[in-house]
């Protein structure tokens, strides 16, 4: 017999009352945790989530470890890439490098499309592995946002200031757009199958979407943005949005068919209550702040709570992912403070 599921974050996702305040970390599987660093002397973060059995004891790590009321699947946002011809490689101390860099249209016609069953079976069968072994928590899936994914493409990497990526929308609108539509298509497919495997939510990460202001997102971006979340709609599963450094954009988050909006720290809970937004709320604790004294940890995550718990529909994470240098003791702390604090109110 199937043991229940803790749905306390589906439930917080969809806006309805909890007995306490869900949690769970970005990042949370990996760096920190000195059994995945063991496992990282050995593996690339490739080859482990080309390993279902090893990519799911990597993404069940911080639920056993921590409590946490949810698990992320462990994978990198460039994984679906090399399936539409992207050549990626994923280098330590720098990040996704791209041998191949979109600099025309013709590059953009040249992309393909993605059969997840075919490109990237093996996310599916970490998806599949983990339903079999009665993950205690929801799964959440998750991909790339178009804004992001592209940004590396055009780039050929990471980037500060993605000057080549925004010079690439103004002056190549019809290759941009073909871009955002070929990319669009590629979450949708890639993020269904996630579903379909055992995925109970879905995250969207558009890590670097805080470089486009208000009026550059709302005519590049937030068409192809409303397309994804409207075609994911169907599939009936909590939708989540995050981006880092783009608390100007939450409005416009607040006006797309998605379930969660994710605030980065720089936007307080309260404030983004204040300035009319009415989608329910993940964050947003400073990582940083996770390597001060308890004290401050406790002092910052009762003003986070007490805002968040304002209304229902309120999930704790960080403001991004967790660092390396955070002690796992922190966390699994953190997470039993975060439970009781909400439960006794």
């Amino acid at each position: 017999m199937a043991k229940p599921i803790n749905d306390t974050l589906l439930k917080a996702a969809r806006g309805e009352k909890t007995d306490y305040v869900p949690v769970w970390y970005m990042r949370q599987a990996g760096r920190s945790q000195p059994k995945y660093r063991e496992i990282k002397e050995k593996y690339s973060l490739f080859e482990i989530t080309h390993q279902p059995e090893l990519c799911a004891y990597v993404t069940r790590l911080p639920v056993e470890n921590y409590n946490v009321d949810a698990a992320i699947l462990y994978k990198d946002i460039m994984t679906p890439l090399p399936a539409i011809g992207v050549d990626v490689e994923i280098k330590g101390g720098v990040g996704p490098v791209i041998s191949n860099p979109i600099k025309s249209l013709a590059d953009v016609e040249k992309l393909g499309e993605i059969n997840p069953e075919q490109d990237v079976p093996y996310v599916l069968d970490t998806i599949k592995l983990l339903v079999e072994e009665q993950l205690s928590v929801p799964l959440i899936g998750f991909s790339g946002a178009p804004f992001t994914l592209a940004s590396y493409m055009l780039e050929g990497g990471p980037s500060r200031n993605y000057n080549k990526t925004k010079a690439f929308m103004y002056t190549e609108p019809v290759a941009w757009f073909a871009l955002m539509d070929k990319l669009a298509d590629m979450i949708v497919t890639y993020v269904k199958a996630q579903i379909h495997a055992g995925a109970k939510a879905i995250q969207i990460f558009d890590s670097w979407v805080g470089a486009l202001n208000v009026e550059d997102y709302r005519f590049f971006i937030k068409p192809i943005m409303d397309k994804i979340f409207s075609r994911l709609r169907e599939e009936n599963a909590p939708l989540i949005m995050f981006g880092v450094g783009a608390s100007h954009l939450a409005l416009e988050w607040n006006d797309l068919p998605l379930d969660v909006v994710g605030l980065d720290w720089r936007m307080p809970i309260r404030e983004a209550r204040e300035l009319g937004i009415q989608k329910n709320l993940q964050g947003n604790l400073d990582p940083a702040i996770l390597l001060a004294p308890w004290e401050v940890i406790e002092e910052k995550t009762k003003a986070i709570l007490d805002q968040g718990m304002a209304q229902d529909g309120y999930i704790f994470n960080l403001g991004h992912g967790v660092f390396p240098q955070v002690n796992p003791d922190v966390l699994k702390r953190l997470t039993a403070f975060i439970h009781d604090y909400s439960a006794s109110k």
